[in-house]
């Protein structure tokens, strides 16, 4: 089928004013099918300010009638246009192919909100309606906008109505889906801009089942696609860091990024985060380019998620849940599974929507419960009985590991922990040092279960080596709450191993971010060595401190220099001291077990002669307790 697409003349545009419906109703009336159904149709959108008389005329544009073999009649275009004229805002209708206004909607005077009209009879067809709507300004030609809809929501034909300011039609500009590609996305064509009494109509409800059937024929079973997401944040560029990162942290989720998008402004807004006026802005934006998801920057409170999810044509999601997301699906032990299980409730709990306390029931007394809850309720104290039991189980596993930390200590095997922001390569580390196999992957939070492996220094000192989870910037506060037993590994190891990416543009940032989970953990005082990782993509970076050394865990550069590091760290942190203990001094037996490495104990008469290896620290406050 070819249509000219030579552009619009200006001087074709009609001057003939928009007369009223009754005027135009000249022949028998069909009755809508909706009317048939007793359904009403009501106007949706932007209908703040308009008169009820003039809101009832545009309802009435729904009982027009329309023939099968008409794509958009010269009467209905003529009092579509008088009407958006005296409002002054874009009006779209959607039309079955039977001819019935199943859809009218308000928009703005730059935009019309474009509904999700599934009336679909399978994923593999057409949707069975063509959406019309005026563009008031006088020009016909399809928004970006309007051409993604077409294609996403799969419309028998997109068509915008130029409205002159005298509220005639100033020609009208449709658009068709075309050829498929390979990759399953269609084409679109796109028309000239008609005077409306020069329309094809009949030809174009023919070219609309020609599509239908064309793309029925070649459509194949959906393969699954990534979600295309749209992120936002708060700041004055969309490339800065922090939208850098959660494009990285959606990846790792496996959705496909599809814009960035910032609001320059000082304070969260408490409705909307970016405010209503930005909001209905990212609206169009998401239509534009396809997204399915839009993932905000910040934790959202639950009244933010539900007031942008009914500006916003897509799901909502907010950095916390997206976090919480790569951990569900990372996470690999039982300890790791429950941990994120705990993050999640502690998250949604006081997300759940419902009605509140408005049906509530729960006043005490008898017939007050069971039944008597809302579902609201039901679900929350369901949750609140899981969280319990999975903190009981979580506490028993801690139990076990404290035990499994007193064998070691026993043991005299000190303990050396990896620690750093994620995917920093602190597992491609682990597996230098010790020869293990622990998956390391260019993504964050590859690893989720802490790690250990024993490693062999230069001097002959055997050691345990720990990998832990990474930390990221604005690390959920219920994650760290979750993790909190996990991460005492770095908490109660005897010396730290801060790995920074060097080859990052942030890392000092993200150094600052490490300092302060370690600070929270309580480990602030605990001796460190800083590892600069990857070094050998950034050669113009130079220690600039003793205890800092510049490493590559894939070259295997400064690999033997860190463990002599490491060995001497080890032994200049602790001391080999004896105490004698009175047997009436049973607290500071127990401390000494507790805080250092018991090496010997001899019993005599009055009190036991204990030999423990403690840092400078324990050893301080165990004299003290003894009277020096």
């Amino acid at each position: 089928m070819e249509w000219a697409r030579a552009p619009f003349a200006a001087g074709a545009v009609l001057k003939q004013r928009g007369c009223s419906i009754a005027q135009l109703e000249g022949r028998k009336r069909r009755v809508p099918r909706r009317e048939m159904e007793g359904k009403t149709l009501v106007v949706k959108g932007n209908t703040e300010g308009i008169r009820a008389s003039l809101l009832a005329e545009i309802e009435r544009l729904g009982e027009m009638e329309i023939e099968r073999d008409e794509f958009a009649p010269e009467g209905l275009l003529r009092a579509l246009a008088a009407c958006s004229a005296r409002i002054n805002r874009e009006i779209s209708l959607y039309l079955t192919r039977e001819g019935d206004v199943v859809d009218i909607t308000i928009g703005s005077d730059r935009s019309v909100p474009l509904e999700r009209m599934h009336l679909r009879r399978d994923l593999g067809r057409l949707s069975g309606l063509r959406c019309l709507h005026t563009h008031p300004g006088g020009d016909p030609t399809l928004s970006p906008v309007d051409l993604q809809s077409l294609k996403r929501l799969r419309f028998d034909a997109m068509a915008a109505l130029g409205v002159a300011e005298d509220g005639s039609p100033a020609g009208l500009c449709a658009a068709f889906l075309g050829e498929m590609s390979e990759d399953g996305s269609l084409a679109v064509e796109l028309t000239r801009a008609y005077p409306i009494q020069r329309i094809p109509q009949e030809e174009f409800m023919r070219h609309i089942e020609e599509i239908d059937r064309r793309i029925s024929s070649q459509a194949s079973a959906p393969e699954q696609k990534a979600e295309r997401a749209l992120l936002v944040g708060l700041g004055d560029s969309p490339d800065s860091q922090a939208l850098m990162e959660l494009s990285r942290l959606a990846e790792t989720a496996g959705a496909e990024v599809v814009g960035r998008f910032n609001q320059n402004r000082q304070k969260v807004d408490t409705a909307t985060y970016i405010g209503s006026g930005k909001a209905e802005e990212l609206s169009l934006i998401a239509q534009s380019l396809d997204a399915d998801l839009m993932i905000f920057d910040d934790e959202l409170s639950g009244a933010q998620v539900r007031n942008l999810e009914e500006l916003l044509p897509c799901r909502v999601v907010d950095r916390t849940a997206l976090i919480l997301d790569i951990f569900a699906r990372r996470a690999s032990s039982r300890e790791g599974r429950l941990q994120v299980e705990l993050a999640q409730m502690r998250y949604r709990l006081p997300r759940l929507t419902g009605l509140g306390t408005a049906l509530s029931r729960l006043g005490g007394g008898i017939g007050t419960r069971g039944p008597g809850e809302t579902k609201l309720e039901v679900d929350r104290r369901r949750i609140r009985r899981r969280m319990t039991d999975i903190e009981r189980e979580l506490a028993e596993l801690e139990r076990q590991r404290d035990l499994r930390r007193s064998r070691r200590e026993r043991h005299e095997m000190p303990v050396a922990a990896l620690v750093g922001y994620t995917n920093a390569g602190k597992s491609s580390l682990l597996n230098r040092l010790s020869g293990a196999d622990v998956l390391a992957e260019d993504k964050l939070f590859a690893t989720l279960d802490p790690v250990t492996r024993r490693v062999r220094l230069p001097g002959g000192t055997r050691c345990l080596l720990t990998d832990t989870v990474g930390f990221i910037n604005k690390l959920p506060h219920d994650l760290v709450r979750a993790f909190h037993s996990t991460l005492e590994e770095a908490a109660h190891a005897d010396l730290l191993l801060i790995v920074r990416d060097v080859s990052d543009d942030h890392f000092a940032m993200q150094g600052e971010v490490v300092e302060e989970v370690l600070r929270e953990l309580g480990a602030a005082e605990t001796p460190r060595l800083y590892l600069l990782n990857k070094a050998d993509r950034a050669p113009e970076i130079q220690p600039e401190r003793e205890d800092t050394l510049l490493i590559s865990a894939t070259e295997g550069q400064g690999i033997e220099e860190l463990l002599q590091k490491i060995e001497e760290k080890l032994l200049a942190a602790s001391f080999v001291e004896e105490f004698f203990v009175p047997y009436a001094r049973g607290e500071v037996m127990a401390f000494l077990r507790g805080a250092g490495q018991l090496q010997s104990e001899e019993y005599g008469e009055n009190g036991s002669l204990m030999r423990v290896r403690l840092s400078a620290a324990d050893r301080e406050r165990a004299k003290k307790m003894l009277g020096g």
